[in-house]
Formats: structure tokens, C-alpha cells, sequence
């Protein structure tokens, strides 16, 4: 791994580690508070991917999720030798972030865990939808640069709030693998856990197949740049 792969892995475990543990804590807090509205949730989870992505959008792009990299390499915006330093960093900083919660908030709601309360077509289409939803936030960002006052950055967290409200009291509301993996494994729960890893990847392949850039800065690919040929 070459210096500046190195710097992108470890922005990348670190990022992933910080939004797993601000989501997934404000569910198991919730959880032992008796259940919150579900309008917080979805704050919650605005911040947990806004944070990491101004902390570190200018080290690795800021993907923190392994659909969000394989919709940017499927799209021709990085390329496909990145996809295996960025994925090993978001699912070690998952894992590092779900055990943080379970050290010091407590393994209720199953750390959570992305668990379905619909049938399996509803969480296929929700989650596959809204995965797309994400990526394609993202990919404004990539082409576009961060825009005035950096307010593009809020595209992708404003995506995972909007899901977090509409689908993850029948969800979870996953859109990214790292981060329904980490809490499942941890505390084995895996009901329909192949779902997720099924729907996510395909929701972000759609968006990334479909939306080809027009053009690509090969000297600095990704999300958040902030300047990027026309």
C-alpha cells in the first residue's frame, strides 16, 4: 500500500468508525431510553455521515461506505485498484465503531442492526432505492465539486436522514454493507442479512452504470473536490 493509499485507508476506518458509532449509538440509546421519535433517528444519522465527510472528505473523498466506493469505481470515478483499500477501511472502522458502542452504551437493539419488520421485496426496493438515492448524491458532489459555502457536502447525509425517517422503521435503513455487517456479526443477529447485502450493492451498480461522468479528473478522483474539469 503506497503512502496515499495508506492516508485514504486509514481516513476511510477512521470516518466509517465515527458514523457507525454516532448512528448505531443513537439507536442503542434510544433503545434504553424506551424508543425516541423517529425524526432523531434520522438527525442522528444526518450528522453521523456529515461529520466524517467535512473531517475527511479532503483525504479520501469521504465514501465511508463500500457502496458508495464500488458505485464510483462502476461509474469509471476511481478506479477499481482503489476499491480494496477503501472497503477494508470501512469494514474495519465499522467494526472498531460498533464495538466502541457496545463498550460504552450497552448491546441493546442489537447494537443496531439492521433488522427487516416488512416483507423482503418491500426491504429490497427501499433499500436498493434509496442506496441509489445516495450514490447519486454523491456523484453531484464528485462532479461538482463542493460548491459555495461547502453546502453540497450535505447532499449524501441529507439522503441517509430522509431513508433513516421513511424506511428504517421497516429497514433499518442499511444503505451501506460495513455498517449492517459490523453490528450483525457483533451481535449475531442475521436475520435477513443477505437482503441488505444483496440490495445495497445493486441499488448502488444501477446509479453507477447508468450515470457516466462526462468527464474525470484522473488527478484527483472522488467525491468533494473542489475543483474538477467542466
Amino acid at each position: 500500500m503506497n503512502p496515499s493509499l495508506g492516508k485514504r485507508f486509514l481516513a476511510e476506518a477512521a470516518g466509517t468508525a465515527l458514523l457507525v458509532a454516532i448512528g448505531t449509538g443513537a439507536i442503542v440509546l434510544s433503545a434504553r431510553a424506551g424508543g425516541v421519535p423517529q425524526w432523531e433517528l434520522a438527525l442522528a444519522w444526518f450528522f453521523a455521515v456529515l461529520v466524517p465527510i467535512v473531517l475527511f472528505v479532503g483525504v479520501s473523498g469521504a465514501h465511508l461506505n463500500p457502496a458508495v466506493t464500488l458505485g464510483l469505481a462502476a461509474s469509471g470515478r476511481i478506479g477499481w485498484s482503489e476499491v480494496p483499500e477503501y472497503v477494508f477501511g470501512q469494514v474495519v472502522g465499522a467494526f472498531v465503531g460498533s464495538a466502541f458502542v457496545a463498550v460504552a452504551f450497552g448491546t441493546e437493539a442489537h447494537l443496531g442492526s439492521t433488522l427487516p419488520s416488512t416483507n423482503v421485496l418491500t426491504v429490497f426496493g427501499g433499500e436498493a432505492a434509496f442506496t441509489a438515492a445516495l450514490v447519486a448524491a454523491v456523484f453531484v458532489l464528485a462532479d461538482h465539486g463542493e460548491g459555495r459555502f461547502r453546502c453540497r457536502l450535505a447532499l449524501p447525509p441529507l439522503v441517509v436522514g430522509v431513508s433513516t425517517y421513511v424506511i428504517g422503521p421497516l429497514t433499518g435503513s442499511s444503505l451501506n454493507p460495513a455498517r449492517t455487517i459490523a453490528p450483525a456479526l457483533l451481535s449475531g443477529s442475521f436475520a435477513g442479512l443477505w437482503v441488505y447485502l444483496v440490495s445495497v450493492p445493486v441499488g448502488a451498480l444501477l446509479i453507477g452504470l447508468a450515470w457516466q461522468p462526462r468527464s474525470v479528473d484522473r488527478r484527483d478522483r472522488g467525491p468533494g473536490r473542489l475543483e474538477v474539469e467542466p
